[in-house]
């Protein structure tokens, strides 16, 4: 419709012509007006209602409003400020805008993480260990078995995860600890019967009571776990490394229980050969 055509017509306008000229839906417009924001007028004779030049401004005003990001809610307060009031309102809603594109960068961030893998829910630190094991050639099936026991400490305990980390770090210093990670992604494709298992014990078990005999059995125990986490963690572990329990039982025999939380057992435990539950064990004596 040009303007000859909107004179004849009264210079009326229908929701449809009204919409078109403002750039927006004849369902925006619908909704403008259940918000409050745009004033519906009275239908016609013929049934149907028809917009002004000033509905037209106003529609426009509120679609380049709502395009900036303005809230709907606060539309109306805009459209009937003062200039002073105006740029103060204007600058608040920039503020809030400004935050919320900060959280959408920080979830943006989330979902890069998410994927590049471990990083998601695990601390720098954590994952470059996880690199560092599997540099060394550490089974991958190993490697996820450390993930995911990580993420629940990180979770649980964030600030005591520099602490676990350097410790983990110092361990891959030592050749027997590497060769007991290397050997254990072997022994994943073992049977519980396998010699091998028993040897992996006795060396794993002299390891410990030298290691024990030289800087304390508090070094090597030293983990600070509550108990039901250490019994959720040597759950976690042993479930998805089954070797692992039959590897425990052995330990137990030649002086050493848990997984998460290594500790002596007396010989009264020995001679039972049977670990008390993981994660509930005695303390050392």
């Amino acid at each position: 419709m040009n303007s000859s055509q909107v004179q004849e017509t009264g210079s009326m306008l229908t929701i449809g012509e009204l919409a078109s000229y403002a750039g927006v839906t004849v369902r925006a417009v619908r909704h403008y007006h259940a918000k409050g924001l745009l004033p519906e007028p009275e239908r016609d004779h013929s049934g149907y209602r028809r917009y002004g030049a000033g509905d037209l401004v106003e529609l426009i005003k509120i679609r380049t409003l709502a395009e900036a990001g303005v809230p709907l809610t606060r539309v109306r307060e805009l459209l009937q400020a003062d200039q002073e009031e105006f740029v103060a309102a204007v600058a608040d809603i920039d503020k809030r805008l400004r935050a919320q594109i900060r959280e959408r960068q920080r979830h943006r961030e989330r979902i890069a993480r998410l994927a590049a893998g471990d990083n998601l829910v695990l601390p720098r630190e954590v994952v470059e260990f996880l690199d560092r094991l599997r540099a060394l050639g550490v089974d991958e099936r190993i490697v996820r078995v450390e993930r995911d026991g990580w993420i629940p400490l990180a979770a649980h305990s964030p600030e005591r995860v520099p602490e676990w980390v350097a410790r983990k770090r110092e361990q891959l210093a030592v050749p027997q600890l590497i060769d007991f990670y290397l050997t254990l992604g072997q022994a994943l494709d073992w049977s519980d019967h396998d010699p091998r298992l028993v040897e992996l014990a006795d060396n794993t078990a002299a390891y410990l009571t030298q290691l024990a005999d030289k800087q304390g059995e508090e070094h090597i125990g030293d983990v600070d776990i509550e108990p039901p986490l250490a019994m959720l963690l040597d759950t976690l572990a042993l479930d998805t490394a089954p070797p692992a329990r039959r590897l425990v039982e052995l330990l137990t025999k030649r002086g050493w229980t848990g997984w998460t939380k290594l500790e002596r057992v007396d010989r009264e435990q020995r001679a039972t050969a049977t670990p008390p539950p993981l994660g509930r064990r005695p303390r050392a004596r």
